[in-house]
């Protein structure tokens, strides 16, 4: 029999007795993690604020980017004109925002140009010995050649334009994403997982696509977020020697070497261009660093 003292002692049954079947707490995926520090939330501020003004700039900017006026090299908050005229009198907010739209619709379509076939070419590279090596020489081919040097010979068969800048990025890119994406393949294919399912009776094709690849993703996103960051410098070296987008069309890197005669007269010519890429840049880098940090973990 049990005595009231005993029931007192006892207490009352622990919570975990009330609490309702099927209801656990589920782990926040890491890339949620990621993205919800302060580091990676900067970064995004940045990022979009900088795409914002990109995709605003028919709203935003109160003159064409081309269109010409009589005040040359008008100073910071001039009436109309808020950053400014460059050499030719053409409004500066309007030039750097739609460079902004220019170098996005570039990188935006490079990047993922060049990572799809690397992992393409990865995959090609993991279902047989020959296709391998054959791969691995492709990729030290196209890394032999310094960017500058690669980005010369495609501009001289193709000249001056929006596809060459396109093509150099996506070139560049594909070699980056192709070792990346092999390398973590041959890694998890010794893990025990993949062993078991093996076992289990699973195709290889299954296995590649169910098992490997979904693991193996991790460190692309990671290098999505460094390319991307890499394609804004080249982009901007490609427009700044005069072999990108064709002019008048701006982009930040034409915008800033059309600055560099007038720095001493009017430095706020380069001003705009200047802050736009290092705020994307830094936000670019920012997100990259804290999806690489919980990755790691």
């Amino acid at each position: 029999m049990t005595t009231t003292t005993d029931t007192v002692l006892t207490g009352p049954p622990p919570p975990a007795a009330t609490r309702r079947p099927g209801r656990r707490s589920r782990p926040r995926h890491p890339y949620r993690t990621a993205l919800s520090t302060a580091r990676a939330r900067t970064g995004l501020v940045l990022v979009g604020a900088v795409v914002l003004a990109g995709l605003l700039a028919p709203l935003l900017a109160g003159h064409g980017p081309t269109a010409q006026s009589a005040q040359s090299l008008a100073a910071l908050g001039t009436p109309g004109h808020p950053l400014g005229t460059d050499d030719l009198g053409r409004d500066l907010l309007s030039r750097v925002l739609y460079g902004i739209r220019a170098d996005l619709g570039i990188i935006v379509v490079a990047v993922p140009l060049g990572a799809a076939l690397g992992c393409l070419a990865a995959l090609l590279a993991a279902a047989h010995p020959v296709a391998d090596t054959v791969v691995q020489r492709v990729f030290d081919l196209v890394l032999a050649f310094p960017g500058l040097i690669l980005a010369l010979a495609v501009t001289a068969i193709l000249g001056p334009g929006r596809t060459p800048v396109i093509l150099v990025i996506a070139l560049a890119e594909i070699p980056v994403f192709g070792r990346l994406l092999r390398g973590s393949v041959l890694v998890q294919r010794e893990r025990e997982y993949v062993t078991a399912a093996r076992v289990g009776g699973s195709s290889a094709r299954r296995v590649l696509f169910r098992h490997i690849l979904p693991n193996a993703a991790d460190p692309l996103i990671v290098q999505l977020a460094v390319s991307l960051t890499v394609a804004v410098f080249i982009e901007g070296a490609m427009s700044f020697l005069g072999v990108g987008v064709r002019p008048p069309e701006p982009t930040l890197g034409s915008v800033l070497a059309q600055s560099l005669p007038y720095l001493s007269e009017a430095p706020h010519f380069a001003a705009g261009p200047l802050i736009t890429v290092t705020a994307l840049v830094l936000g670019l880098s920012l997100v990259a660093e804290a999806l690489n940090r919980e990755i790691r973990r």
